[in-house]
């Protein structure tokens, strides 16, 4: 006999609905839509007469007509959790009726500059740059030291405890005995007041060590195609690889020239190596390599054109990604990453202590903890007028890891057009930025 439950569909699209999501029968599909529109505080643009059709295969052509019926059919934002984890934050809560007034704020964005925090780790005050969820709220943001381990009791000695002392400029209270406390308390309070100094003695030579270990040359893969010609979806997908090879050749030159490569063992560079090789391929993309990838190859990708089966078939952690990368690519465009940024990001990036199969954590722990020191005093040493600098780059790290995980699942023969996607909508913005035009995209980070 069949489940009834089985037999129910979406209210959104009409597929198989997988249980009650925030007040009503939908599928994981507009539940994950739904979540993120709502925490990541989106404002979507319907390109048509805000009718778009809403069905299993039209659902991710407009945005903004999907998160209207999701709101008309009764979906309620107050039912999901403010920490922005799994989980409805009260399973009591039903569907809500909201009049066309509430909707239309929700729809542009007016509710959700009234709810604003009033300090937030990326907006200043650009709602372009909203940051996409990545385990915490808006107004509960996960420390910038979420790439190290938050349980981890701060153990300073030698050139780390020296450096602690100098930026806090008194012994460390039992209140900031974390990591994540520490640097969320000196970016948010007014202690560490903005003021020319000079970089730390220790600091230089290592940021010029990691700096000279990067190869910061073109890259070689020929990305040039002559007017006319049509990429196929073969085509570009074999582009893609061969540029992959080359971004990890790379990464396995630059391990060779760190600064503390006989620090640690073969094997543990190998399992470090295997587990962040996406994440710094993909940091490398958006900064030393990004006038190339959002230049060259997205003209190359300009030049494919999917069929509507692949259009049709696009997942929605296919979806996922791409909003993420664009999110990211203009947070970065904002920052303007320097080269010195670059590398102790990547450095701090790889050095992730909670990988397993490693060998020598506390090693691993020290090293990290110097180069995310001396980050932050290059920081702001160069951007004394920055405070909140360090920070917003250093939350950019689990954002880069939460993407380079989620871009696993997203089938192969989807790469093609998830890359045009995402450069077409990039390059977008770098022109309408250039030209003083709002993006096209979305005026909060999505597509």
């Amino acid at each position: 006999v069949n489940d009834p439950a089985d037999q129910r569909t979406c209210l959104i699209c009409g597929d198989r609905a997988t249980g009650l999501h925030y007040g009503i029968i939908s599928c994981e599909g507009c539940k994950g839509f739904f979540k993120r529109s709502i925490c990541n505080k989106r404002v979507y643009r319907c390109s048509r007469d805000k009718n778009c059709e809403m069905s299993r295969k039209q659902r991710n052509r407009c945005q903004y007509c999907r998160l209207l019926k999701c709101l008309q059919m009764g979906m309620n934002r107050k039912a999901i959790r403010e920490d922005g984890m799994p989980g409805g934050r009260n399973k009591s809560i039903g569907p809500v009726q909201i009049t066309e007034e509430e909707i239309e704020r929700i729809m542009s964005g007016q509710e959700f500059k009234e709810d604003a925090p009033e300090h937030t780790w990326g907006n200043n005050g650009d709602s372009d740059h909203s940051s996409p969820s990545n385990g915490a709220s808006e107004g509960n943001q996960p420390s910038p030291a979420s790439t190290l381990s938050s349980n981890r009791s701060v153990e300073m000695n030698g050139y780390t405890a020296a450096l602690r002392d100098q930026y806090i400029n008194t012994s460390m209270s039992t209140h900031y005995q974390l990591l994540p406390h520490l640097f969320s308390y000196a970016a948010q309070s007014g202690l560490l007041a903005p003021q020319p100094r000079s970089l730390y003695p220790q600091s230089h030579p290592l940021v010029v060590q990691l700096v000279a270990a990067e190869d910061l040359a073109p890259l070689t893969t020929p990305m040039l195609i002559e007017d006319g010609y049509k990429v196929t979806q073969v085509e570009l997908f074999a582009l893609l690889c061969r540029l992959a090879d080359e971004l990890l050749f790379r990464q396995i030159s630059w391990i060779k020239k760190l600064p503390f490569f006989c620090e640690l063992s073969i094997e543990d560079y190998t399992c470090l190596l295997s587990s962040t090789w996406q994440e710094l391929i993909l940091l490398s993309c958006l900064t030393i390599y990004s006038a190339q990838i959002f230049g060259d190859l997205a003209d190359v990708t300009a030049k494919y054109t999917p069929s509507d089966d692949e259009l049709q078939g696009f997942s929605e952690d296919g979806m996922e990604v791409m909003e993420r990368l664009i999110y990211l690519f203009r947070k970065f465009h904002q920052l303007k990453i320097s080269n010195e940024e670059y590398a102790c990001m990547k450095a701090i990036n790889f050095l992730n202590q909670d990988i397993r199969g490693l060998s020598n954590i506390s090693q691993l722990e020290q090293l990290n903890k110097r180069y995310w020191y001396v980050c932050q005093d290059y920081t702001e040493y160069k951007y004394p007028h920055q405070p909140k600098r360090f920070p917003e780059i250093m939350m950019c790290l689990p954002e880069i890891r939460c993407i380079a995980g989620k871009l696993v699942n997203v089938p192969l023969e989807q790469l093609p057009l998830l890359f045009k996607a995402v450069l077409h909508s990039c390059k977008s913005s770098l022109t309408s930025y250039r030209t003083g035009l709002s993006p096209c995209i979305t005026t909060s980070g999505g597509n």
